[in-house]
C-alpha cells in the first residue's frame, strides 16, 4: 500500500520553501499526499518561533495530527523545533526532531531518497513559486530570536538557482519570489576576506534570473534599507518586463531612539533616503513594510515620528505588529514596557493611515499599465478574475482572463481603497 503523507507548514516564505523541498524528495519515492479525510503515514511540521503564539500554535498543530492520524509519525522541523528540541521531542506521535536545516537532505536519505534533490520543480497548484537563496542572520535585533536559531550564513550556489528558477517556470510559475532568513545578505558569506571588487551581491543573482528566457517576473520578498542600493535599482529599471518594481523594506520604527534600542541599523532619514532613491529610479515602485507598535519605552512623540516616516514614504501595504516580548530577547527585560492598551490604540491608528496611504497609491496607478499575475476566477457567475499586479495591488479583472497566465491590463477604478479594477488590453 503506498504511503500517506501530511505536510503542515506554519510561518515564514522559507518555511514553506523548505517544506516543499522535503515533501518533493518523499513523493518522488512513493509517499502520496493524503485526501483530507485519510489518515497519514507520515506528517511532517515545519514550526515558527517568531513569537510565543508561533511556539504554540506548532504545538497545537502536532498534537492535533496525532489524534486524527492514529499512529501516525510525526517528523518537526523549523525554528521552534530547533530552539526547544526537548519540548517537540515530547509531544505525542514525533519520532523524529530536526534542529538544523543543513540535515533536510539526510533527513531525506533517512527515508530512502537516494537521488537528493538540489531545490524544487513545484510548489503546489499556485501561480507563484518562492525560491529560497539564503539562510541565517548575523544581525542582533534586540525583539528578535531568529538569529539563535538560524545563525549561519548560507548562501545558494548561482547555478542552482537558476536551474531551479528554469525548471519552475517550465512547470508553469510565472511569478518567482526571492526569499530568504535575510535576503539582502545573499553573497556576504562568500565575501569575507575578499577585495570590495570581488564580492557577491544580491543585485549579481537578480542580474542573471531576469536574463533566463521565459514568460514570468521576479519579486523580493523582504529586504533592508542599507541594501536597497543603486546596483539593485539599476538592474530593476532595466529589467522593467521581469523585475516587479515593489520593495518590501523593513522600517519598524520612524523614531531613532526607538531604532537604537531596537539595535536597528540606519536612522530614519537613511531609510527615507533609500526610497526616495528607488522613487526616482523605478517608475512609480510600490512600497511595503513592517512596523512595531508599543516597542519598549515609546513614547507618543516617538510613535508620532513613525506616523510621520510613514506617511513621507506612502506605502501602500503595512504589517503592524504590537510589540509582544519574546523569552530569550533582550527586549524582553527592558524598562518601560508599553500598555496592551497603548499598543493596540496605536495599531488602530497605523492601520486607519495605511488605509489613506493604500487608497491614495492606488488612484495614483489609475490609467497605468500594469502586469496581472491572474490567480483565480472570483465568481464563475460574474465571470470575473482576479490577481496580482507588478506593483503589489490587487486587481481585479473582468471577463474570462486565463488563470496562472500574466496579463496587462489597464487600471481604471479603486474598490473601497482595497482593489483596482483594470481592463485587459
Amino acid at each position: 500500500m503506498t504511503a500517506r503523507l501530511k505536510t503542515v507548514t506554519l510561518g515564514c516564505k522559507v518555511n514553506q520553501y523548505e517544506t516543499q523541498y522535503v515533501r518533493e524528495g518523499l513523493l518522488g519515492i512513493g509517499f502520496r499526499d493524503a485526501e483530507a479525510d485519510q489518515s497519514a503515514d507520515l506528517c511532517v511540521v515545519n514550526t515558527c518561533t517568531v513569537t510565543s503564539e508561533g511556539d504554540s500554535k506548532s504545538r497545537q498543530v502536532i498534537r492535533r495530527l496525532a489524534r486524527d492520524n492514529p499512529g501516525t509519525r510525526i517528523v518537526v522541523m523549523g525554528c521552534y523545533a530547533t530552539r526547544a528540541p526537548d519540548e517537540v521531542s515530547a509531544l505525542p506521535g514525533v519520532v523524529e526532531v530536526v534542529t538544523d536545516k543543513r540535515e533536510l537532505p539526510d533527513l531525506l536519505g533517512r527515508f530512502g531518497v537516494t537521488d537528493i534533490p538540489e531545490g524544487i520543480s513545484r510548489f503546489g497548484d499556485r501561480s507563484r513559486a518562492y525560491v529560497k537563496v539564503q539562510d541565517g542572520c548575523m544581525l542582533r535585533c534586540s525583539y528578535c530570536i531568529i538569529p539563535k536559531v538560524r545563525p549561519q550564513l548560507t548562501s545558494r550556489p548561482v547555478g542552482s538557482i537558476l536551474d531551479e528558477v528554469r525548471r519552475l517556470v517550465a512547470n508553469g510559475y510565472r511569478e518567482i519570489v526571492l526569499t530568504g532568513v535575510h535576503l539582502g545578505h545573499y553573497g556576504v558569506d562568500w565575501n569575507w576576506g575578499k577585495p570590495k571588487a570581488d564580492w557577491t551581491r544580491l543585485s549579481h543573482l537578480v542580474q542573471q534570473i531576469a536574463e533566463i528566457d521565459g514568460d514570468f517576473r521576479i519579486r523580493l520578498s523582504s529586504i533592508e534599507a542599507t541594501e536597497v542600493t543603486r546596483e539593485l535599482l539599476a538592474i530593476m529599471a532595466a529589467h522593467p518586463e521581469k523585475i516587479c518594481p515593489h520593495l518590501h523594506v523593513c522600517l519598524q520604527s520612524g523614531s531613532d531612539a526607538v531604532l537604537r534600542r531596537m539595535r536597528r541599523r540606519w536612522s530614519s532619514r537613511l531609510f527615507m533616503d533609500r526610497c526616495g532613491l528607488a522613487s526616482e529610479m523605478l517608475d512609480r515602485p510600490a512600497f511595503t513594510t513592517d512596523v512595531i507598535v508599543g516597542f519598549p519605552g515609546e513614547s507618543d512623540a516617538d510613535f508620532e515620528q513613525t506616523c510621520r516616516v510613514v506617511q513621507e514614504v506612502g506605502f501602500s501595504k503595512i504589517h503592524v505588529f504590537p510589540f509582544s516580548a519574546r523569552r530569550g530577547t533582550p527586549a524582553v527585560q527592558m524598562p518601560d514596557q508599553v500598555p496592551k492598551t497603548v499598543r493596540a490604540e496605536r495599531g488602530r491608528r497605523l492601520g486607519e493611515i495605511e488605509q489613506t496611504l493604500r487608497d491614495r497609491y492606488f488612484h495614483s496607478l489609475l490609467g497605468r499599465t500594469l502586469r496581472v499575475l491572474v490567480e483565480t476566477a472570483k465568481d464563475p457567475q460574474s465571470q470575473q478574475a482576479v490577481g496580482t499586479s507588478c506593483r503589489y495591488a490587487p486587481v481585479e479583472l473582468p471577463g474570462e482572463s486565463p488563470v496562472g497566465r500574466l496579463v496587462d491590463a489597464q487600471a481604471e477604478q479603486v474598490i473601497d481603497g482595497q482593489w483596482i479594477r483594470a481592463l485587459p488590453i
